[in-house]
């Protein structure tokens, strides 16, 4: 009997973040082993609550979420939503031109999928988050990658951004603050970024699902204020700044002059109307999430857990005989590579493998998101300061014995 052959679609699209690594590590795990896992931004399984009066408001409508819900969402719902756009200088923002979804992982899929053409390009970070350059090519299109490199602190270059342009170019992706380097743009760049988009009639998308968890004081700018009439969609959710993934709900926001976008509008609509509706349940949470006092903040600011954990990564990357690290000035995220002046012929898959089997910690290879010749690796930071203590401590076990096998080893070392 024939097998069954999957679409070639997904022959380019990969997810290592719950991909081969996460197989092997719960292999281990089944057959006794403890595993450290830092390779997914899942608050929840860190021991992370989600704020009590996003629980209660969910309690109190259960009964009203038993009917399929509006395509775009719940009116109350996006209320909120408008009204935290148009606070952040947002033009052209209604309640009919934003939608609610399972997540921002569906409705970045639903936004390519209402755009695109075959062979149509998008403008993607390098690295990225895996599921833009995914949903890229499953809706027909081609990534093309602008670098964030690590010597600019994972900032991009719009010069290089606006050289990868072509007549097939329709959509510009930011991801800030950035998932996975961390990094979090400043005005000046954005405004760059924004009249390259202006120039060349590019629809902007920016994933700013991390826009409140932000380090040092670091301010965030929404890109939606700085591209004004330009057509730009902003993605934001319950899942990260309110720790609620499992409550899957997302949204996105179309801003600028409406009559730019009407045609494109009424398509995001249609595709959200064959979905029926996003989970009713859940969008109760997300006015309440919106109109209340952040919660974040205590978490952020010294003194906070995650002000912490992220301090034990920049104190175990500066004592590592080994690694480097630009900062992460935002998200839940760190990023640090390897040097090349100490272990120059490195693989990032081997190495995260060999930590894996050898250290019982689970991290995510930095080539998993579309970064050619990868030396860096992404870890949460989400589990407790002491762990990760623990964690960088392992990790400068392997790399030391890694440097000691002479096909590994540096020549300048050697």
């Amino acid at each position: 009997m024939a097998s069954i052959k999957p679409s070639a679609h997904l022959a380019d699209v990969r997810y290592e973040i719950r991909g081969a690594l996460t197989r092997r590590s719960r292999d281990l795990e089944a057959a006794g082993l403890p595993i450290i896992k830092l390779n997914i931004g899942n608050p929840g399984r860190y021991g992370f609550e989600t704020p009590a009066h996003l629980r209660e408001a969910i309690a109190r409508h259960l009964h009203d979420s038993e009917a399929y819900g509006h395509e775009q969402g719940l009116e109350q719902a996006r209320e909120a939503i408008a009204a935290q756009q148009r606070a952040r200088g947002a033009r052209g923002v209604e309640v009919e031109r934003i939608f609610v979804g399972n997540g921002v992982s569906e409705l970045i899929d639903l936004s390519l999928r209402a755009l695109l053409q075959p062979g149509d390009e998008v403008l993607l970070p390098s690295p990225d988050y895996p599921l833009w350059s995914a949903a890229t090519i499953l809706n027909g299109g081609k990534p093309r990658y602008y670098r964030c490199l690590a010597e600019n602190q994972h900032l991009p270059d719009p010069d290089e951004i606006e050289a990868l342009i072509t007549p097939r170019t329709r959509a510009l992706v930011l991801i800030n603050p950035n998932n996975p380097t961390g990094a979090v743009y400043p005005r000046q760049l954005l405004e760059r970024i924004v009249a390259v988009a202006a120039r060349h009639r590019l629809l902007l998308l920016s994933d700013e699902i991390y826009d409140e968890i932000l380090y040092d004081d670091t301010p965030f700018q929404p890109l939606a204020e700085i591209a004004g009439d330009l057509p730009c969609i902003s993605f934001g959710g319950l899942s990260k700044v309110h720790r609620a993934c499992g409550y899957r709900v997302g949204w996105l926001s179309l801003s600028g002059a409406p009559e730019r976008s009407a045609e494109y509008r009424d398509a995001l609509q249609l595709l959200a109307a064959l979905r029926l509706c996003a989970n009713v349940t859940a969008q109760w949470a997300v006015a309440p999430a919106l109109e209340s006092m952040p919660t974040i903040n205590a978490l952020t600011q010294p003194g906070g857990r995650l002000h912490q954990a992220r301090s034990e990564v920049l104190k175990g990357v500066a004592a590592s005989a080994y690694l480097d690290l630009a900062a992460p000035a935002g998200a839940l995220y760190a990023f640090p590579h390897v040097r090349a002046d100490r272990l120059e012929h490195f693989d990032d898959n081997v190495f995260a493998l060999r930590l894996l089997e050898e250290e019982s910690v689970l991290v995510v290879p930095g080539s998993s998101f579309n970064v050619p010749h990868s030396r860096h690796m992404r870890l949460t930071l989400l589990p407790p300061p002491e762990q990760l203590r623990e964690v960088f401590t392992r990790i400068e076990r392997v790399l030391e014995r890694m440097s000691a096998e002479p096909s590994l080893r540096a020549s300048a070392v050697a």
